[in-house]
């Protein structure tokens, strides 16, 4: 695999928010620095970021970029495959994670906005291997985005019925994200009744996936975000290649164009969703 960056490409008229990314990932994976990362994503109009903690590291590491980069907030969770595989650790995690919501929740400053990403994951983990433990995690993030006032953002793999029914059962929340859209346009209106925002990565440039382009045709315009996954999840013409928020402007423009949306009034709305979805500006 080629995990040479690409080049930058045109900036955008107007800023827009990478809704999700992994800083420290991206760092590992292709050396890029989350300085070096922040200034390029800001050089070509995407202003800002949000850093998403998958287990306690990288949710400690969230909390402290976000404390650091002013660009930054900072979402905090046990991915749904660490929850399976933590076992009978589970419950002492999810203390963990609990303690360190309560106390970033408590801070006047705010930099944590989110519980995520939680949800449910069938493609890895099979009914055998701990599929109960995902549900269990799930529901004990909904409840604590629920008592700290904070969205909850849902990875969603192969589980559409059941992430909804958890959701359902467990009362939901104010603010619901979910991540890296994947579904149908019936899958979309059915997020969408529950009021939440859905947030298309770069897997919507991939030809195959011409479901995901119905869903964000049918998306009104508030409630769409957009996202790298970064460092994966590279849009086109760089599929393959290591992903970074700088890239966000490929998708962004690809979505307008889909959407037959004016491009600056398209990034308008992004920005503006993105501050409604995570509980404010920064």
């Amino acid at each position: 695999m080629n995990r040479e960056l690409p080049a930058l490409p045109d900036a955008l008229p107007g800023p827009v928010t990478d809704s999700h990314c992994h800083l420290d990932v991206a760092e590992e994976y292709s050396g890029l620095a989350p300085e070096d990362a922040l200034a390029q994503a800001a050089s070509v109009g995407v202003t800002r970021l949000v850093q998403v903690g998958c287990d306690l590291p990288s949710s400690r590491w969230a909390v402290a970029a976000a404390s650091r980069w002013p660009s930054v907030v900072a979402t905090v969770a046990l991915h749904p495959n660490d929850a399976a595989r933590l076992g009978d650790r589970l419950p002492q995690a999810l203390e963990e994670l609990a303690a360190l919501v309560a106390e970033e929740a408590a801070d006047p400053a705010r930099r944590l906005r989110g519980v995520g990403e939680t949800g449910l994951d069938w493609f890895r983990t099979p009914e055998e291997e701990g599929r109960h433990l995902q549900r269990e995690s799930f529901a004990a993030h909904i409840a604590l985005a629920r008592r700290h006032d904070l969205t909850l953002v849902v990875h969603d793999r192969d589980a559409h019925d059941e992430v909804l029914e958890v959701l359902d059962a467990e009362g939901g929340v104010d603010r619901l994200v979910m991540h890296c859209f994947s579904g149908d346009a019936d899958f979309a209106r059915r997020c969408l009744d529950r009021g939440a925002w859905l947030s298309f990565p770069g897997t919507v440039t991939f030809k195959p996936n011409q479901h995901l382009r119905d869903a964000l045709r049918l998306t009104p315009t508030d409630r769409v975000l957009t996202e790298t996954d970064a460092p994966f999840l590279t849009p086109v013409p760089h599929r393959g290649r290591p992903n970074a928020s700088f890239l966000v402007p490929l998708t962004v423009r690809f979505m307008a164009e889909q959407r037959g949306e004016d491009l600056a009034g398209f990034c308008a709305s992004l920005h503006d969703n993105a501050s409604a979805a995570f509980g404010g500006s920064w």
